[in-house]
């Protein structure tokens, strides 16, 4: 018998993708949610044909309002949720498209908290459960030319820490990962891929999923991912908020 289910979102390739195979790999079902179908479908029959476990997949936008409930209704109970889907866009706030803008939130933010609003009671009346959300680094700075984007992980990183402390003593764990730069699609998805960001070290996707995963297994309620990283964040809780804008904002100019 295999161990449950684990739905993870954003799946279909970085992050998500190396989840969805460290979860298999331990031998959970997965449920693999994204809008790319080709590269969910193979990810699913490759992840089933490699691990025997059952590998689904679920073909969703999260930027609708209604997707999360949609999910939610097509998935049924699972015993992992990994809010790991969204994405970035750089621009001077005046400037750029507010369509976007709110779709980022809605992925980012809303979807993430809806899912998490809808599998947390069937989790606490079984006293199992782990869910993991993805933020980053970002969630630690003001982010100029990335101000909607950073502010979303903010969001996501102090709403999970406030779920992981209110589910102490349930069975069910939050944990939150902050990974850093990582080599994925996500610079040439937000427009940043000529930024000095890209110009410093960075971490592979599969790197930064296992350390995730780990901690997640290991029911913490955060994890910076890469130890260069969690000591660049140690550092911007002694600077003045002026100063960390200032710097995020040289990175995320062109290079």
């Amino acid at each position: 018998m295999g161990k449950g289910t684990a739905l993870i979102t954003g799946a279909s390739s970085g992050i998500g993708a190396e989840l969805a195979k460290l979860c298999a790999a331990d031998g959970y079902d997965v449920v693999l949610v994204a809008r790319q179908r080709a590269a969910l479908e193979d990810l699913a029959f490759s992840l089933s044909q490699a691990h025997g476990i059952a590998a689904r997949a679920v073909i969703a936008d999260l930027a609708g309002p209604a997707s999360a409930r949609a999910v939610f209704d097509s998935a049924g109970a699972v015993d992992i949720l990994i809010n790991n889907a969204g994405f970035g866009l750089r621009g001077a706030y005046a400037g750029t498209d507010w369509e976007a803008e709110a779709r980022m939130i809605q992925v980012n933010v809303t979807a993430l908290a809806h899912l998490t609003k809808l599998y947390l009671p069937g989790m606490i009346a079984r006293r199992s459960g782990r869910i993991l959300n993805v933020a980053s680094t970002a969630a630690f700075v003001p982010g100029p030319f990335m101000a909607m984007y950073y502010a979303t992980k903010a969001f996501v990183f102090s709403f999970s820490l406030a779920i992981a402390n209110e589910l102490q003593g349930t069975g069910v764990t939050l944990t939150v990962l902050c990974p850093g730069p990582t080599r994925t699609n996500f610079f040439e998805t937000a427009g940043t891929a000529d930024t000095n960001i890209i110009k410093g070290p960075s971490m592979s996707a599969a790197s930064v999923a296992r350390e995730g995963y780990g901690a997640m297994m290991a029911g913490k309620a955060e994890i910076i991912a890469g130890s260069r990283n969690r000591w660049m964040i140690f550092g911007t809780r002694l600077a003045p908020r002026r100063l960390l804008a200032g710097i995020a904002r040289r990175l995320n100019s062109p290079a």
